[in-house]
């Protein structure tokens, strides 16, 4: 029976059990080996100490002796097993708060700790060592979200200044052609590096989300290609829809984040002609054609500014964008999974998990 149990799923419990039922099986076994051994000295002896009535009266004893003795180790061996578990529960206790005061520390909440009381034991040195960790990750997440908050804010006032020198230089009457069009060019770099700034402030931010409600996927991808209307023109892309109202729970501005740059992918790195199949419901499956692009590369698109060399509009955005889908996915309890189409393209699926 013990082992089944073990071949199954293991746990320190189920071996803590293990264990203290086999000591008081060796033990209770010792004992009756004890019991048999000095018992049959005794069965030699009849009653008030003079000899057996008849001979066979030795071996009845015997005989009674042994079952007795089996029949209190079989006893003893189910008991062993209950109280084994019970120890072993009372044992394993504080290592299951600790384990459960954990997982409800995210980081949102990095401030929270498990402050374990109690004596100076090593349950209490593990909790304590937890809290050391929890505030050095608490500092180290501040620090990061800090610095790129301020050197975000601090980029917009001198990107600010340049925007606002170009259009004054590309107004004046005696403008040359050739300092229009450069303005123009540098105005585009600009804004690029305003989407790269609000990404880089997107992906800082996505933490766990704590103004949630229910959010239409497929009504976020309605106006993600609504949004988009003059590019999937100019490009001439069939786009096909298979939306259902189906609501997921989550913060309604991530949420639009994500939607946003998952249909933007699939416009912008587009070919012309091509296509586009969306699917929303409770998951957000997004489908594009193109050239066959490599496995191996195709999962690193999901990291910061990573793009593919012969992918079609690879020379322009940020290389953040389906990383920052990762980001939300991953704080709305989702997964993103990238995936190479076989005749060639891409397929992005967004999947929620049950408290999305």
């Amino acid at each position: 029976m013990l082992t089944g149990m073990l071949r199954g799923r293991t746990t320190v419990g189920l071996r803590f059990t293990v264990l203290y039922t086999v000591v008081f099986l060796v033990s209770g076994a010792a004992l009756a080996v004890l019991i048999n051994l000095f018992g049959g000295d005794m069965t030699s002896v009849g009653p008030a100490g003079g000899p057996p009535p008849d001979p066979g009266w030795e071996q009845a004893r015997s005989r009674q002796l042994l079952v007795g003795t089996l029949v209190a180790l079989a006893v003893m061996a189910a008991v062993s097993v209950l109280v084994g578990k019970v120890v072993a529960g009372r044992v394993l206790r504080p290592l299951r708060t600790i384990t459960a005061a954990t997982r409800r520390i995210t980081a949102e909440n990095l401030h929270e700790r498990l402050a374990v009381t109690g004596p100076a034991d090593e349950v209490k040195q593990l909790a304590d060592t937890v809290d050391d960790l929890l505030e050095r990750l608490e500092t180290s997440f501040a620090a990061q979200r800090g610095f790129v908050a301020n050197a975000s804010h601090e980029l917009r006032t001198p990107l600010a200044t340049m925007r606002a020198s170009l259009d004054v230089a590309a107004a004046k009457p005696e403008a040359h052609p050739h300092t229009v069009a450069l303005a123009d060019r540098v105005r585009t770099e600009l804004d690029r590096v305003d989407h790269l700034l609000d990404g880089l402030l997107t992906l800082a931010r996505a933490g766990v989300p704590t103004d949630t409600a229910p959010v239409s996927l497929a009504a976020l991808a309605t106006d993600a290609l609504d949004a988009r209307a003059t590019d999937i023109t100019a490009k001439r892309l069939s786009v096909h829809k298979d939306l259902h109202p189906s609501p997921t729970h989550g913060n309604p501005t991530l949420l639009a984040r994500l939607v946003d740059n998952v249909v933007d992918n699939a416009v912008r790195h587009n070919v012309d002609d091509g296509w586009i199949k969306i699917t929303a419901g409770a998951s957000l499956i997004v489908e594009t054609g193109g050239p066959v692009l490599a496995p191996a590369d195709v999962t690193r698109l999901g990291r910061p500014f990573q793009r593919l060399a012969n992918r079609t509009g690879s020379d322009t955005g940020s290389g953040l964008g389906l990383s920052i889908v990762a980001a939300i996915a991953t704080a709305h309890h989702g997964s993103l999974s990238i995936t190479a189409r076989p005749e060639g393209g891409l397929r992005v699926t967004v999947h929620f998990g049950p408290t999305a």
